[in-house]
């Protein structure tokens, strides 16, 4: 039963890792084939809330809690800019991108951290 939760996870972590190739190729995309990159963009950032939902840290204390919240937040904020793509001519999308990208990035550099500070105070 080990080996499956491992495989899972693994799979689990490639497609997230494909989820964010995919966004910077929808995001560049967007510049030479507007339709398709917004396509692209739209399913990667679905992709990505999903699988990180699907790994997010279960447990912890309060601020490793909110860190995992920040980072769905992010996850849907671009989900956002994704439909913004679709539905104004202009470029709003990269504002509410460069926000989501911020909370995920902020996200990524905390949970690590913290996770390292309750497993060094157990």
């Amino acid at each position: 039963m080990k080996k499956v939760h491992t495989l899972k996870t693994r799979i689990v972590s490639t497609l997230n890792a494909l989820s964010w190739v995919a966004l910077l190729v929808g995001a560049v995309g967007r510049m030479f084939c507007p339709g398709i990159a917004a396509w692209i963009f739209l399913a990667a950032a679905v992709s990505l809330v999903v699988t990180q939902f699907l790994l997010r840290v279960r447990g912890g204390n309060f601020v490793l809690k909110r860190l995992v919240f920040q980072q769905l937040i992010g996850g849907i904020v671009l989900v956002a800019a994704g439909v913004l793509m679709f539905t104004h001519t202009r470029n709003e999308w990269i504002a509410v991108m460069f926000v989501g990208t911020l909370l995920q990035l902020y996200a990524a550099f905390r949970i690590p951290q913290e996770l390292e500070k309750q497993n060094l105070d157990n």
